[in-house]
């Protein structure tokens, strides 16, 4: 006997293959964002040269972005949880649409800045609705492979920003080009989350799912009711989090440098030919050095999430990738040692941490809570954030090397171990539910 579609079928929203076909457009929201987050780095030694910016300037792009973050994510995150992850996420992919087209038209700095304060307003909190969809479609399913999935897809925002960016530049003339893609890719974006609003409604109304909103109230006097292990992750993720971004927005002018290598390869050739031959040299151009994280991060990050799905052992793996990140940020900042490979070590790290993180959150606290728990920690991540990219772009200024920058990435990343450490011993406390599989 067959059913109809609505009743059954293979493309049930009961199937995994709905998941997994939902998943692909969950984990598309936020591919714009991240190729105008990192655009500005990639594109960072010519912004000097054409706008006449410092360091400084270059790391106060970041550091606008993130003061908005502050302001918005613990807004965006109670904003999730009143009125679901629907509504609030079309809001969020509006205002980043907004704010990188004034980054494009923008004619100078302080209008740059309030560009990236708009993208930032909207880009952070529509990461946190992101996480919050996947905790709603996958846990006790496939919860850490569904961030490790919708970590690579937006992830290829970073790598096509990085080995395109001077590129398109290059080939055009001027950096306004670099800066429209980063708008067609938002609007890409955009379109990729009415797709998933349809499906997730269809599902909703099939699987009488609840619609994810509440009618409590904000009220931050909730925050008192997570447990240590959240802040232990919280603070892990923002010392974390500070030496990698913060060391990737001026990565590209540190190889270009420090190493003096090439912008972009030789190659004759259309356009697409030459961004192929920049991804196919990627360890020979100082803005593909600076992708190989994002790279390995891509494609591993589902592998790891597998991974820690199948053995838990969250908190064993963020010490793991904590301590690989010291010795990768020393190598290249007191040594000469080629950065591809200190980078390779780096990008090993970008990918334990994360996929062991993020999933951990829907573990330890309340479901009602998941928006507002995604919203506090980012908005202390983006503290660090929103700090350490001006101190990079300050000491490289001040000192005329990026060596200083690098032992204080390497510090933070002593510190990120510690928190590691802590963290798992408070998970033993609570029960060792970090440790354990997901059910």
């Amino acid at each position: 006997m067959t059913t109809t579609y609505e009743e059954g079928g293979i493309f049930h929203p009961s199937k995994a293959i709905y998941r997994f076909t939902i998943l692909i457009f969950i984990s598309s929201l936020s591919f714009g964002s991240y190729f105008a987050y990192d655009i500005v780095g990639a594109i960072a030694p010519t912004l000097i040269e054409e706008l006449g910016a410092t360091r400084g300037t270059l790391g106060t792009f970041y550091t606008m972005y993130h003061i908005a973050a502050i302001l918005f994510v613990l807004i965006g995150g109670f904003l999730i949880d009143r009125f679901g992850a629907r509504k609030a996420s079309i809001m969020f992919s509006l205002l980043i649409l907004v704010g990188v087209a004034i980054v494009w038209t923008a004619k100078s700095i302080p209008v740059f800045f309030i560009g990236r304060f708009l993208f930032g307003a909207g880009s952070e909190p529509l990461i946190i609705a992101q996480s919050a969809i996947l905790a709603r479609w996958f846990k006790g399913k496939e919860l850490a492979l569904s961030f490790g999935i919708s970590l690579t897809v937006s992830r290829l925002g970073t790598l096509f920003a990085f080995n395109t960016g001077e590129l398109i530049t290059s080939i055009f003339g001027t950096f306004r080009y670099a800066l429209f893609v980063a708008v067609a890719a938002c609007v890409i974006s955009l379109a990729a989350n009415i797709v998933y609003i349809i499906m997730d409604r269809r599902g909703e109304r099939i699987l009488k799912l609840k619609d994810g909103s509440t009618e409590e109230k904000i009220d931050f006097k909730k925050i008192r009711e997570f447990r240590p292990t959240f802040w232990f992750v919280t603070l892990l993720c923002v010392t974390f989090y500070s030496a990698i971004f913060p060391f990737t927005a001026l990565s590209t002018d540190f190889f270009v440098d420090k190493w003096g290598i090439a912008r972009v390869t030789e190659a004759s050739g259309g356009f697409l030919y030459q961004v192929f031959n920049n991804l196919l040299h990627m360890s020979s151009t100082a803005g593909g050095i600076s992708s190989i994280i994002i790279f390995a991060s891509m494609i591993l990050a589902p592998f790891a999430g597998r991974l820690v799905d199948k053995f838990g052992k969250r908190a064993t793996l963020m010490i793991i990738g904590s301590l690989i990140m010291i010795p990768s940020h020393l190598l290249m900042g007191i040594t000469k040692i080629y950065p591809a490979y200190p980078m390779i070590a780096l990008g090993a790290s970008f990918v334990l941490v994360p996929a062991a993180m993020w999933p951990s959150i829907p573990l330890i606290v309340r479901k009602e809570r998941v928006g507002m728990a995604f919203g506090v920690m980012t908005a202390i991540q983006n503290i660090g954030l929103a700090l350490f990219p001006y101190l990079n772009g300050l000491l490289r200024d001040l000192t005329k090397t990026y060596t200083s920058s690098m032992i204080m990435f390497a510090s933070l990343g002593f510190v990120g171990l510690v928190f590691a450490i802590l963290l798992k011993k408070a998970d033993a406390r609570e029960g060792g539910g970090l440790e354990r599989i997901d059910k």
